[in-house]
């Protein structure tokens, strides 16, 4: 059974650094591509980066530069730097893989950037 749990969110004035952990089980994060989702109030969830089994990383425009993703393979968790935050990073953050077809998701954590 593949769990994700995040932890790491919390309130932060901008221009200030976070970093989201999400400790995977039943799945190994160094074979899985692993990505960090994020949902803002009255907003649809989008990717904000991903990393594929070899290591490649992909970002979303607005956080290249700033946010960084990585995993720990002996911890078996998948990191999310975070750092010059923006009012606008603010939301629920998510833990997100894909397996035989299956979605699974953590069950977020909230992350609130103040101006």
């Amino acid at each position: 059974q593949v769990q994700l749990v995040e932890s790491g969110g919390g309130l932060v004035e901008a221009g200030g650094s976070l970093r989201l952990s999400c400790i995977a089980s039943g799945i190994r994060v160094s074979t899985t591509a692993m990505a960090w989702y994020r949902q803002a109030p009255g907003k649809q969830r989008e990717s904000v980066a991903s990393i594929a089994s070899d290591g490649t990383t992909i970002y979303e425009d607005s956080v290249k530069g700033r946010f960084t993703i990585s995993r720990d393979n002996a911890k078996n968790t998948v990191y999310f730097q975070m750092n010059s935050l923006k009012p606008e990073d603010t939301a629920v953050y998510y833990c997100y893989t894909r397996r035989f077809g299956y979605n699974y998701w953590g069950q977020g954590t909230q992350v609130t950037v103040s101006s």
